[in-house]
């Protein structure tokens, strides 16, 4: 197992073993950072569902009122006028069939993928490289569509997708370390107001079961989930 340094324990013995506010843990994870670069700020909910079943699958999609503070680079797979209507939109990549054999090469320089419909034959292949690293094009959080304009202008605005894992638990990035901590709230509230309405119809018992805040390098935070459902509440 591996140990935690020094500055890592120094940071972690600042955190009272308690339920914070989402404002307060968001303040103190910016109090406690150490590290050397401007680190994203995560937050992990963990989720009252089995994810084995279709019914109580989580995803959903959010655009984040202040963004990521970092432009997405977004790759189109598109052929005829569409390819012109991606580059008009500020897509960083565009290309067709030959994409797929240039991915499965080894190249991934790319955080978003967005496809029209017709080209899905040709992104089928790549699901074993795409598909653990969240980057497959899916109809249910508007990367298959024909409308390019739209996707790619939304992902450049801070478009966040989320999907719950294996051990039901959910984790996005609302930001970077160094945005105003009122900033990375209203980005965490919107992420959460999100996840809460994808509630399954089949999901029994308490829906949100934890939530933490943590940086990249920093330790995690507990937020009171009560805190966090009136957010919910409220939106």
């Amino acid at each position: 197992m591996a140990k935690s340094g020094k500055k890592f324990k120094t940071a972690d013995a600042q955190i009272e073993d308690r339920d914070y506010s989402l404002g307060e843990a968001i303040s103190l994870m910016q109090k406690v950072r150490f590290a050397g670069f401007d680190e994203s700020v995560e937050i992990a909910m963990r989720l009252g569902v089995n994810p084995k079943h279709a019914d109580q699958m989580v995803r959903g999609t959010v655009i984040l009122p202040h963004g990521l503070g970092r432009s997405k680079r977004v790759l189109v797979v598109a052929s005829g006028e569409k390819v012109k209507e991606a580059e008009d939109a500020g897509a960083d990549t565009v290309g067709g069939e030959e994409i797929a054999d240039k991915i499965q090469s080894g190249w991934l320089e790319f955080d978003a993928v967005v496809a029209t419909p017709d080209m899905m034959r040709v992104m089928g292949k790549l699901g074993k490289v795409l598909g653990p690293r969240g980057l497959m094009p899916n109809p249910k959080t508007g990367t298959v569509t024909f409308d390019i304009a739209q996707a790619v202008n939304e992902i450049k605005a801070g478009k966040v997708a989320y999907r719950v894992d294996k051990a039901g638990v959910v984790h996005a990035s609302i930001g970077k370390s160094s945005f105003d901590a009122s900033r990375l709230v209203e980005n965490a509230q919107a992420l959460i107001t999100s996840v809460i309405r994808a509630k399954p119809s089949a999901a029994k018992g308490k829906y949100l079961r934890s939530v933490t805040v943590a940086s990249t390098m920093g330790p995690g935070i507990r937020v009171d989930g009560g805190d966090v459902e009136a957010v919910a509440e409220s939106a």
